[in-house]
C-alpha cells in the first residue's frame, strides 16, 4: 500500500464547495512496481474543484488529477498497461446541492397510457407540448393511428416521435402493398421494435405504446423502450414523463372486462389524476376507444396550468 496526498485546485468557490463532501477512502493499489503512471480524466471544467491523488513525492503534472464530482477515473493512454487503480468514496453531507441532470426522454413532457377492455382498447394521451418547463402548444397529439383497428401512441422526444411514425407509415404501406392486407398488432409490435433496435447505437429517443385488436377482436396492447425491449400486457401499459403516476392510478382503477363506455371513464381519470401529479404533462388529453365497429375520440379538458 503506497501513502497518497490529496491536493484542491480551481477557484476559491469551487474548494469551498468540495468541504461539503467528506472523503472517506482514497488508496491505491500497484500491481506492477513505481513505473505505473496515473489514470487520468479529461473531464474537467473550471466549475468544479479538482482533487489531485498521487504519491507523497511525486509532482509531476503526469501525476493523476481527478473531478471531485466525479470520480470517473481512467488509465492515461500513453501509459503502461501495469493495473493501477484508486478508490476514492465521497458522501456529500446534507447541506451539499445536488444536481439533476434532466433526461433527454422528459425534454418535452409526455404521458401515454393504453387500457383493455372486453373486445375493445383505449389509448390516451395528455395535450401539451413543452420545452422543459415551458409550454410551446396545448393541442399536441402523440397518438397516431396505423390503420382502422391499430394505433400507436409515442411518448419521448416530439421531433423523434413524428420521424419514428413517419417511418413506420411507410412500412405499413409497403407490408400492405405485398400482402394486401393490414398488419396484425403482434406483427406491427416487432416491426417497431426491429425498426428500434436497428438504431441501437443512435436511438429514437421515444418509448412506443402499441394497442390494437387482432384475430377474433381480441385486444393486444404493449410497450417498450427507446431500443424495443417489448414489455406486453393483459390489462394496461403505460409511458412517459407520468408513467409513475399513472401506474399507481391504473392499478387502482382498473378492473377486467369494462365496457367501452366504462372504459373511456376509467382510462380518462387515471390520465387527468396522473397528469396533475407531473408538471411537464397535462393540459388535457385525447382519448380513442376503438371496437370492432367504431372508433370513438374525444378530448379531454383538464387544469392549464
Amino acid at each position: 500500500m503506497m501513502k497518497f496526498t490529496i491536493t484542491l485546485m480551481g477557484s476559491a468557490q469551487a474548494r469551498a464547495s468540495f468541504e461539503h463532501l467528506q472523503l472517506f477512502t482514497v488508496s491505491a493499489i500497484v500491481n506492477n512496481g513505481p513505473s505505473v503512471k496515473k489514470v487520468w480524466n479529461e473531464l474537467v471544467t473550471s466549475s468544479e474543484p479538482i482533487v489531485r491523488i498521487g504519491p507523497a513525492s511525486s509532482h509531476s503534472p503526469e501525476s493523476g488529477w481527478y473531478s471531485a464530482s466525479s470520480f470517473f477515473l481512467r488509465r492515461r493512454k500513453s501509459t503502461c498497461a501495469a493495473a493501477f487503480s484508486v478508490l476514492a468514496v465521497a458522501s456529500a453531507s446534507a447541506a451539499a446541492a445536488q444536481v439533476r441532470v434532466m433526461s433527454i426522454f422528459e425534454y418535452n413532457g409526455s404521458a401515454v397510457v393504453a387500457m383493455v377492455g372486453k373486445n375493445c382498447f383505449a389509448i390516451a394521451s395528455d395535450r401539451r407540448l413543452g420545452v422543459q418547463l415551458q409550454t410551446i402548444a396545448t393541442d399536441f397529439r402523440r397518438v397516431f393511428k396505423v390503420h382502422d383497428k391499430l394505433y400507436i401512441g409515442l411518448s419521448g422526444l416530439a421531433t423523434d416521435a413524428q420521424t419514428l411514425y413517419q417511418r413506420l407509415v411507410f412500412r405499413h404501406k409497403l407490408y400492405q402493398l405485398m400482402e394486401e392486407r393490414d398488419m396484425k398488432p403482434e406483427t406491427f409490435a416487432s416491426l417497431v421494435s426491429a425498426l428500434l433496435y436497428e438504431k441501437r447505437f443512435g436511438p429514437y429517443f421515444c418509448q412506443p405504446v402499441i394497442a390494437g385488436l387482432g384475430d377474433n377482436d381480441e385486444p393486444f396492447i404493449c410497450t417498450m423502450d427507446c431500443i424495443g425491449a417489448k414489455e406486453l400486457a393483459k390489462d394496461f401499459v403505460v409511458s412517459g414523463t407520468a408513467s409513475e403516476s399513472l401506474y399507481g392510478a391504473c392499478e387502482s382503477m382498473y378492473k377486467p372486462n369494462m365496457e367501452p363506455e366504462e372504459l373511456f371513464e376509467t382510462i380518462s381519470q387515471a390520465l387527468q389524476a396522473s397528469v396533475d401529479r407531473d408538471c411537464l404533462s397535462g393540459w388535457g388529453g385525447y382519448v380513442l376507444v376503438v371496437t370492432h365497429t367504431e372508433v370513438q375520440e374525444r378530448v379531454l379538458k383538464g387544469r392549464m396550468d
